[in-house]
């Protein structure tokens, strides 16, 4: 039976991201996100927000923990995992996390404050309204009628 293991998530960072050292001397960062679901509570009016954590490893921990802290959003793509351990009252302990593969900025540009950044946004060419020429174009031909075209 195959099996498949993706998450992709949106949120905003919950607090500054932790950066560690492992004693091979790996980085390691852990925070948590919050996503929005989908659907509020409907006799409270208001959105449910989960809150995610996440674990990103080597050049992505530093990544995470030069460039994003707390509110900033943040997009996701990793693997769910679940751990578990012994506490040391001899209780068996378990967490569920993402591990990162990715991690990207999301929105627009932010100033050293982490706010969104004032002034022009970017919108690509391909992204702009369409203009239509109706002009006649040299480079076309006018075809008299359809007796004339082979099929």
């Amino acid at each position: 039976m195959a099996s498949f293991n993706k998450v992709i998530l949106v949120g905003n960072m919950t607090a500054d991201p932790e950066l560690k050292q492992t004693t091979a001397g790996t980085s390691v960062c852990t925070f948590s996100i919050a996503v929005n679901r989908r659907f509020t509570k409907a006799e409270q009016g208001q959105q449910t927000v989960d809150f995610i954590n996440i674990v990103a490893w080597s050049q992505r921990a530093e990544f995470v923990s030069r460039y994003f802290k707390k509110g900033n959003p943040i997009l996701v793509c990793g693997q769910l995992q679940t751990r578990t351990w012994t506490d040391p009252q001899g209780q068996k302990r378990y967490a569920t996390e993402v591990i990162a593969d990715e991690v990207s900025f999301v929105g627009g540009p932010t100033n050293a404050n982490g706010a969104p950044a004032q002034g022009g946004t970017y919108t690509p060419e391909a992204y702009a309204t369409p203009s239509f020429n109706s002009a006649a174009s040299a480079s076309f031909e006018e075809i008299p009628g359809d007796d004339s075209l082979p099929f």
